[in-house]
């Protein structure tokens, strides 16, 4: 193998090079800031309640079913809540840790299989320095950009997604390629990816799989060696028992909910007012991979994917390009046909991008390397004044009034153009050195330096204005709430004062509605016009405490 046939030390640098990547792309501060109304803390504080009921088969949230996803996503959390403590860091730990094996796995893959397609298997020096650029830069890839980078540091279930689905088809790869019994692998993951988010775990790889098979002409073989039934039924032993125990309880609500509303509804008509014109996620590929989507294009194109009579003649451990450009394509094809569309629905095909971003940067330098090259300097520059125009562009939330002036104080955005700067001017002298092969590093400085003095900093102090007064008003209420006493929140459902507060909150959307009155006593949150309205329209009512654009309230009703 390539991983025990490397010199030394440049394995070292490489394995060295990758972990801090990973460290500071997932794991460096990653409770820094608070939950992130409005998504993460509906699943943390469901994962809360798991972890302080002991009941694992049914998520709630706010003393009510919480049917979005299966179980998985609330495991992991509540898992985490046991050792770690209820609190941000075990939140996000499972999307971090799934980020990470999975990158961890690319690079892996990528030392073994990560030939430059066409070479011969035997391996000479050169060919072993190629394996261990491409796994560095492939796991690079994979870590330091916007998409990943964003939903790896979010509590939510697409990042342990992403990682199940990338898992199982980096397994079927290892076993197609090499070892049959890392099918096994393929479907304990897509057991897993099922256990996160529902059939599309399984539907997503299995499509992937059939559509490579078929082009590589290999359906027959495939199913005899793919251990086919033995799989199903290991992924069947894992995922099945949740699903009855689930309908055995909640019978054709849940099923109506979660495989109705949640999976069918989804793909075929707009749900939650998620809609986009069919080019979304091109945009959503070009922006939310970057700095490395500048060479996308021609790391496909590379790939020579229309000749077919040239892949199937390949031996099996040199079509890891053509099996990730056709996941990569899947996917994307996939979800712009359905209805309902998302940023994080791409998420799976970030790692098959970065796999080829890899294999293009560690091949042999082509017309296509030099343009990417020049693409990845003319985004620096891009960068560089975006950083430096961005606090003139915030603005607008109502509930950070004060953003754009602290951005701007802070100077973060400024050194974000420094840093995307120096990039841009360090990578056109390696260009003017015929030095292209390095130009992806400067890429990937540039970004890692980039999430550390702007992305990170911009992060807290958005977290400053948007949710620490929530947080404040949490730790108040916790003392200040009287037996018996409810709490609400009118105008709008901020789901993570449930979770700081761990009590159940009443979100009443009209400030005027009779349900405050039936409470007898409560304890209101609200933008100051509506507790103003409340206290009006209820004719009682004492300020408690004001935190932010936010405040604080007891309303006491007459019997």
């Amino acid at each position: 193998m390539a991983l025990a046939s490397s010199p030394s030390s440049v394995r070292w640098v490489a394995i060295i090079t990758v972990a801090i990547a990973l460290f500071i792309a997932f794991f460096w501060r990653l409770d820094s800031i608070g939950l992130v109304d409005e998504t993460e803390p509906l699943f943390a504080e469901a994962s809360r309640q798991m972890y302080a009921t002991g009941n694992w088969i049914t998520p709630y949230f706010n003393g009510e079913t919480r049917f979005d996803k299966p179980p998985l996503v609330y495991w992991a959390m509540a898992l985490c809540f046991h050792i770690f403590g209820v609190g941000e860091w075990g939140v996000r730990l499972p999307s971090a840790l799934a980020a990470a094996a999975l990158a961890g796995f690319i690079f892996y893959t990528l030392l073994r299989f990560g030939y430059s397609h066409g070479n011969k298997t035997t391996e000479t020096p050169d060919q072993k320095q190629a394996l261990t650029l491409a796994a560095t830069v492939g796991a690079v890839a994979m870590a330091l950009h916007p998409e990943t980078l964003v939903w790896a540091r979010t509590g939510v279930s697409d990042m342990l997604l992403s990682g199940c689905m990338g898992a199982a088809l980096l397994c079927f790869f290892w076993g197609y390629a090499q070892r049959p019994r890392w099918y096994y692998g393929f479907y304990l993951f897509i057991a897993l990816g099922v256990l996160d988010k529902g059939p599309v775990g399984a539907v997503i790889p299995a499509l992937v799989v059939i559509v490579f098979a078929a082009y590589v002409g290999q359906i027959r073989p495939l199913l005899k060696e793919i251990k086919l039934l033995k799989g199903s039924l290991l992924a069947l032993l894992i995922t099945v028992p949740w699903f009855i125990a689930v309908i055995t309880i909640h019978g054709q609500t849940y099923i109506d909910s979660f495989f109705g509303y949640h999976n069918y509804e989804r793909f075929t008509d707009v749900v939650n007012g998620h809609a986009a014109p069919w080019y979304f996620y091109f945009a959503v590929v070009t922006i939310g991979f970057l700095p490395w989507s500048p060479g996308l294009p021609f790391a496909m194109a590379r790939l020579r994917p229309l000749a077919l009579g040239y892949w199937r003649r390949q031996p099996r451990e040199h079509q890891l390009g053509l099996f990730a450009l056709i996941w990569f394509l899947v996917i994307f094809c996939f979800f712009t046909a359905a209805i309902t569309k998302l940023p994080s629905y791409v998420l799976p095909l970030m790692p098959a991008a970065a796999i080829m971003i890899g294999l293009m940067w560690a091949g042999p330098i082509q017309r296509g390397t030099w343009i990417s090259a020049a693409l990845t300097i003319i985004f620096s520059v891009v960068l560089a004044i975006a950083s430096y125009l961005t606090p003139t562009w915030l603005g607008g939330d109502p509930v950070m009034p004060n953003f754009p002036e602290l951005v701007k104080e802070s100077q973060t955005m400024l050194y974000g153009s420094i840093v995307w700067s120096l990039a841009a001017l360090f990578g056109l002298g390696l260009m003017l050195k015929r030095q292209v092969r390095w130009v992806w590093a400067v890429g990937f400085i540039a970004f890692m330096a980039f999430t550390i003095v702007s992305i990170l900093p911009v992060a807290q102090i958005a977290d400053s204005q948007r949710q620490l007064p929530l947080r404040e008003l949490a730790k108040t209420i916790q003392t200040q709430q009287q037996p018996d006493e409810t709490l609400a929140m009118v105008g709008f459902m901020k789901p993570s004062l449930a979770f700081y507060t761990q009590r159940p909150v009443l979100y009443v959307y009209n400030p005027a509605s009779k349900q405050l009155q039936a409470t007898g006593q409560a304890l209101v949150v609200g933008h100051p016009d509506e507790i103003a309205m409340v206290i009006s329209h209820h004719q009682s009512g004492k300020i408690i405490q004001t935190s932010g654009t936010y405040q604080l309230a007891r309303l006491v009703f007459n019997p």
